[in-house]
């Protein structure tokens, strides 16, 4: 089984406990509920859970964190196996995210990821699994249920979206937020040239940074908030993140109404005089954030601004003990095997990397200021990013194992 898997087999168990790890749910009656229903686990597919299963995740996370909630090793790695029950309900799974894909394609993209090996399983074999579980069309979606909720508690829940921003010297940005459900306090907030996870990783460490930690993060369906980087630094740091079901706006309507709020209080004011760079477009949001939005009296707080709702809770405010924390469990995730000549590609760059790790696949982790090789979850070693222009004038060291052609000719002649 490969790391990657490994890791989304993990974030779905600590999705399981996760709402026993804040309180937020009566043990029993979870245990309940737990077993009666069946459950889409990464790998494994459709699957019941025993009470008992879920109390040895729990207990193995509280003693030992999150790595120990990943399925271990295969003392077999490696070796090829036929196609069991359980890669069976995998290759389902897969299916399920694809539906609109051909099932020829969806064949090929299976032999591709090196889901499956061509020689092994054929692609009649694929179609009929297909068919026969009636995977091979598009599914009908009902509308789910919705009730409105406010939590008495803040930092229980926050909710996080992207909306567009204004145009900053004839280029779009984008802002990205949080708001915490119980106070309408905006934990942090900031614009961005692009939809890029990077500025979900800036906005959540600094939301983090400056109000504590959350219970649970609430988003949208949409890739930035799906990143595993941003589940997997959740399930470090003990939060839940919950997703609404797709093109579902109404689903997290606080932070959809403060995003209106921006367009009908905070843009007018950039209409006389607007912003010339992010930079200021940025400084001047914060100020209003800080002096207009979190001191006036809201609608929903009984006369109360969303500075003194948080206030008046500040002792149950959880802040975090280790901030260096942030900066390992945010960076971004890759695979890579080495090549012979001692490279990885990252983004189409080539990255230089000790020759100790040639041949080998290293896990590697990225942000803006460099990429790292870790190994057990620490950092062994930084990636060079390769200059061809400079690798063209390097001195290279000489083998003395090797024999240029004027050591051949010269032992030669010693022989006649």
């Amino acid at each position: 089984m490969e790391d990657k898997i490994r890791e989304q087999i993990a974030l779905f168990r600590y999705g399981i406990i996760a709402p026993l790890l804040n309180g937020q749910v009566e043990p029993k009656g979870y245990w309940v509920e737990i077993e009666a229903k069946s459950h889409s686990i990464p790998y494994y597919g459709e699957r019941k859970i025993a009470a008992k299963t879920v109390q040895e995740w729990l207990l193995h996370y509280r003693r030992y964190g999150f790595d120990a909630l990943k399925p271990k090793k295969r003392s077999d790695q490696g070796n090829s196996r036929r196609l069991t029950p359980e890669d069976q309900d995998h290759i389902l799974e897969l299916r399920k995210k694809s539906l609109h894909m051909p099932i020829s394609v969806f064949y090929e993209q299976l032999i591709e990821q090196g889901e499956i090996y061509k020689n092994q399983v054929s692609y009649s074999t694929i179609n009929r699994l297909i068919r026969k579980n009636k995977l091979n069309g598009k599914n009908v979606s009902t509308s789910p249920e919705r009730r409105r909720f406010a939590h008495a508690k803040v930092n229980t829940l926050w909710q996080g979206d992207l909306s567009h921003g204004p145009y900053v010297q004839k280029k779009k940005t984008f802002l990205i937020a949080y708001i915490d459900d119980c106070s309408r306090l905006v934990p942090y907030a900031q614009f961005f040239s692009s939809e890029k996870f990077d500025g979900v990783r800036v906005v959540t460490k600094e939301a983090l940074i400056r109000r504590g930690k959350p219970s649970m993060i609430y988003a949208d369906n949409g890739k930035i908030y799906r990143s595993e980087t941003l589940q997997y630094a959740c399930a470090q740091l003990g939060i839940t993140l919950a997703h609404t079901q797709p093109y579902d706006a109404a689903a997290k309507g606080k932070i959809e109404r403060f995003f209106k709020t921006v367009q009908t209080r905070f843009y007018p004011l950039l209409e006389s005089d607007r912003a010339h760079s992010l930079e200021e477009l940025n400084q001047r949001f914060w100020r209003w954030l800080e002096e207009d939005y979190h001191r006036r009296v809201h609608a929903s707080l009984d006369g109360k601004t969303p500075i003194e709702v948080y206030q008046l809770q500040l002792e149950e405010v959880k802040f975090l003990g280790d901030l260096s924390l942030l900066e390992t469990i945010f960076l971004k995730r890759h695979n890579r095997k080495v090549k012979h000549d001692g490279t990885i590609t990252i983004d189409k760059q080539l990255y230089e990397v000790p020759p100790g790790f040639i041949g080998y696949s290293i896990d590697v982790r990225e942000d803006e200021h460099g990429v790292y090789i870790f190994e057990e979850g620490k950092k062994v070693a930084e990636a060079k990013r390769v200059s061809l222009e400079d690798n063209a004038h390097v001195k290279r060291v000489r083998s003395p194992f090797s024999l240029s052609e004027m050591d051949i000719l010269k032992d030669g002649e010693k022989h006649v």
